[in-house]
């Protein structure tokens, strides 16, 4: 019910200042896993669900995607309505509407991908993620390593609005680290005109544990 009352207020009114059209809103979820097997993927399925409800999001306009699925879990989420896409983006999907992005505990490349497809303060504004914590995430890396290996996650630190999540003990192996993270035009546009110049495909070419499953090559 926290988590309710404070989407509620924070994307329903950020969204209908963007949009007259608030069902315009989509979602894409990554990494959710084997929720046939493993508790906390179904719990956070379960919560997928109700956020859809609270935010007037039909199950129809959210993606789900990841490597992992199972056929009948494909087929199940099918059957609840989800639109399950077959093709690995590695997180990079271009945003054109405003967008939730559901990414619960996922790799710091996926994150990484998503910022770089959309690097322009016009497009940044118009995404919504909840997911792990930026803030997080560089308490617990090196920051010369953070800059090198995922410099647009790097770049939007100091920059997003970050909202903390509540999580009580009982769930706190599911939704621990988890933030609503948004992007303000106006913190965006405080940034160098020379931060949005062709941005460069990330390749990891230094990282030893990637944390995400990437597409085959051709």
């Amino acid at each position: 019910m926290e988590w309710k009352d404070l989407l509620c207020e924070r994307l329903l009114s950020s969204t209908s200042e963007q949009s007259e059209d608030a069902s315009l809103l989509q979602c894409v979820c990554y990494g959710l896993g084997h929720f046939e097997s493993c508790v906390s993927a179904r719990f956070q399925l379960a919560m997928l669900l109700l956020l859809l409800e609270t935010l007037q999001i039909p199950v129809s306009s959210c993606c789900v995607y990841d490597p992992v699925f199972s056929p009948s879990e494909c087929d199940a989420l099918k059957e609840l309505g989800f639109t399950v896409l077959t093709e690995n983006e590695e997180g990079k999907r271009a945003v054109y509407q405003p967008t939730l992005f559901y990414l619960m505990h996922c790799g710091k490349a996926l994150y990484n991908n998503l910022l770089w497809r959309n690097w322009t303060p016009r497009t940044l504004q118009k995404m919504t993620i909840i997911g792990n914590s930026f803030n997080g995430i560089q308490e617990r890396m090196l920051q010369r390593e953070l800059e090198r290996d995922y410099s647009f996650l790097s770049r939007m630190i100091g920059v997003c609005e970050e909202t903390p999540l509540s999580c009580s003990s009982r769930f706190l192996d599911v939704f621990n680290d988890t933030a609503l993270i948004q992007f303000p035009l106006e913190n965006l546009n405080k940034l160098p005109e020379c931060t949005w110049t062709e941005p460069s495909e990330p390749l990891y070419q230094h990282c030893q544990d990637l944390e995400i499953i990437q597409r085959e090559k051709d």
